[in-house]
């Protein structure tokens, strides 16, 4: 059998289907504060951070020997009041890898689990169908791609190994936006409506924004939009990423936020980005004439 750990998003119920179809009935296990959308009639386990070593024990004792971690979640408020018996021993482990960043959190997680007897497999493995074939799957590469990849391979790898992010918006060989804690969603709109990102302030920038807010006020200076006209979306997962937990995805809902940035397509990593309904993604790029590439 079976557990989904379901967060938020349209992966949960597209394998929770994919498992039905497949004659399975998974156990659809949910965070307190994130629920998913999955929907139907199926076995049920709602639980918190806090009691962690207690649902694992009791999958074990209900016959799961799988578990399938997908969807989105933040990063829960823990109540030490509510921490129970059994997740007591794992919190040293659990409190120094967190301090590692949320790929450090998910490893531990991900180890935690195997200590109990059970199997962690991704969604790809789940639906093979996922993951894309290499090539361009809808429009034309722009002639200046290979700049644009190069610059966005490279920071994308510092943003991998600063744990900071798998997206990038890259125009005219410079890379224009970055994905932060908010996701690529977040990112993409701030291009579609000329917003800039929060900055990551300081102490000191606290301070000083309200002067640098004012000067620029008296002297009409405002900071500059990047243009995304023209830009390419890049997704590709960090350097030694978990990918059985956490392989960055695109679907739908990322195709209508590029064609509503003004951007000129989407390239993913193959071997390491999910696409959620491609069918759809692909129609919606191509008829707003865009592109989807999955790199080598």
């Amino acid at each position: 059998m079976l557990a989904l750990v379901a967060g938020q998003g349209g992966l949960p119920p597209h394998l929770a289907r994919v498992l039905a179809d497949q004659g399975a009935a998974p156990m659809i296990c949910e965070m307190e504060q994130f629920p998913s959308e999955v929907a139907g009639d199926l076995p049920r386990l709602i639980f918190r951070l806090e009691t962690l070593g207690s649902v694992l024990a009791t999958l074990v004792d209900r016959g799961v020997t799988q578990v399938c971690l997908a969807g989105a979640v933040q990063r829960p408020q823990v109540d030490p009041a509510r921490i129970d018996a059994a997740t007591t021993p794992l919190v040293p482990r659990l409190t120094a890898a967190m301090a590692r960043g949320d790929d450090g959190t998910l490893r531990e997680i991900i180890a935690i689990i195997e200590e109990h007897g059970l199997t962690v497999v991704g969604a790809h493995q789940i639906d093979p169908d996922l993951l894309p074939s290499e090539g361009i799957h809808c429009g034309r590469l722009p002639d200046a791609i290979a700049n644009d990849q190069a610059a966005a391979r490279a920071a994308l790898d510092q943003m991998g190994r600063d744990d900071q992010g798998q997206a990038v918006v890259v125009a005219r060989g410079d890379v224009i936006a970055r994905e932060d804690a908010r996701g690529t969603a977040a990112m993409l709109d701030d291009l579609a409506t000329g917003t800039p990102p929060p900055p990551e302030e300081d102490a000191w920038d606290t301070l000083a924004s309200p002067f640098t807010a004012m000067a620029d006020w008296f002297t009409g200076q405002q900071p500059p939009r990047p243009d995304p006209a023209g830009g390419v979306l890049f997704k590709a997962p960090k350097p030694g990423q978990e990918l059985r937990a956490d392989m960055p995805l695109i679907g739908p809902d990322t195709a209508d936020r590029v064609v509503r940035a003004g951007l000129a397509g989407i390239a993913v990593q193959a071997g390491g980005v999910l696409v959620l309904d491609r069918v759809r993604v692909v129609e919606t790029l191509e008829a707003a004439g865009r592109f989807l590439w999955v790199m080598p």
